[in-house]
């Protein structure tokens, strides 16, 4: 008898160890499945992580690009007006009437008035009362037909782009 619960303890401690391995070997192929499967989550962060940085890389090169031919559109819209100054000079070289060259050279400015007032710039109004936002006073006049702070005369105009100030304008105001 002896031998026999000896013998099914053996069996037992057999079997024990067997399930012990088959449980060994389980969690082994599940060890390697969950490596598995950080070493590809891994590798697809990196991937991940790559193209944004790629990604980014691109959209600060294209910035830096829009930023640096901001200016061109303008820039083709003036040369036009460019030619015409040169024209203008040459034929006030040859010209005998000075009123030809006066007209050449309002027609030229009203264009590039047209042109600037497209992109957003345009002279600052000076028919007001003196704003120190856009006004620069240059100096200070007595004036019997003008309220005291008027703008009298504008010396230099001034100009806005959009909203903002580019130059103000430098006037002479009213002082009574």
């Amino acid at each position: 008898m002896e031998n026999d619960s000896t013998q099914t303890e053996e069996k037992d401690i057999a079997q024990q160890d067997d399930q012990t391995q088959n449980q060994e070997q389980e969690n082994t192929l599940e060890q390697e499945d969950y490596q598995k499967k950080y070493q590809e989550l891994q590798e697809n962060y990196v991937r991940v992580h790559a193209d944004f940085e790629n990604t980014k890389k691109r959209l600060e090169r294209d910035k830096y690009q829009a930023l640096e031919y901001a200016y061109e559109k303008i820039a083709r819209d003036l040369l036009p007006i460019l030619d015409t100054l040169e024209k203008a000079l040459e034929s006030a070289k040859d010209a005998q009437s000075s009123e030809a060259i006066a007209q050449g050279l309002e027609l030229t400015i009203e264009n590039l008035h047209k042109v600037l007032a497209k992109h957003g710039i345009e002279a600052i109004k000076c028919d007001e009362k003196f704003d120190p936002n856009i006004h620069d006073a240059i100096m200070q006049v007595p004036s019997d037909q003008k309220e005291d702070g008027d703008i009298v005369q504008v010396l230099q105009k001034g100009y806005k782009y959009k909203e903002r100030v580019l130059r103000p304008a430098m006037v002479s105001i009213a002082k009574n």
